[in-house]
């Protein structure tokens, strides 16, 4: 007997019960058989909560589009935090003509004296070519952030470079600040060890006066 059978003869008899005044002591009522068939039909189907499915656990994969596997430049929207011992360019600003450009570039560094300080900034292109480095000859433990200016940097208006600064004795930071003379600059983050083998080519700091 199909569940819904049941369902309507169990009706009926309730039914009669209320309209004839009969007492259910005097009906006998067949008992059910102790299983009853699953029907196959899909319309006449009840799922029960042990019948549904439990999906499949699946894996989770990191992705990582072609751009950025290749380029180890990365931007980011948020500045990360800055470790005791980074140098950070904080602002760049430009002045000049084309070919020969001036910059001022403000850096941030927890200097201590010689033994911990901003040596140098510098900036590059982005295939990591060294255009001009400014060497520091001191340290600016009582000077943060500090301003200082170099050049002629020969560029064009729309050449995008990178201007970064370097600690000693830790080396390069991961954010730096990436833009052109013409349209001006931004904060920008890179792989702290990205082009990290220019700390050797000259010109470098020959001491530190204080």
């Amino acid at each position: 007997m199909k569940i819904e059978d049941r369902y309507w003869y169990l009706a009926i008899l309730a039914g009669f019960l209320l309209l004839g005044g009969c007492s259910p002591a005097a009906i006998e009522i067949p008992s059910l058989p102790p299983t009853i068939e699953r029907q196959l039909d899909p319309t006449n189907t009840i799922l029960l909560p042990t019948d549904v499915p439990t999906p499949e656990p699946t894996e989770t994969a990191v992705i990582l589009t072609e751009e950025a596997a290749l380029d180890p430049l990365k931007t980011s929207g948020v500045k990360s935090a800055v470790p005791t011992s980074q140098a950070e360019v904080v602002s760049v600003s430009v002045s000049g003509e084309p070919g020969a450009f001036n910059f001022s570039v403000t850096v941030s560094s927890p200097d201590e004296g010689c033994n911990q300080y901003a040596d140098w900034w510098e900036i590059i292109r982005q295939d990591r070519e060294l255009i001009y480095r400014r060497i520091l000859l001191h340290s600016h433990v009582d000077e943060q952030p500090f301003t200082r200016s170099g050049g002629p940097v020969p560029i064009e208006a729309d050449t995008v470079v990178l201007v970064r600064a370097h600690m000693h004795p830790e080396g390069y930071g991961s954010l730096v600040m990436k833009g052109s003379p013409g349209q001006g600059f931004e904060p920008f983050e890179v792989s702290p060890d990205f082009a990290a083998d220019l700390s050797e080519t000259p010109p470098l700091p020959e001491g530190c006066n204080f």
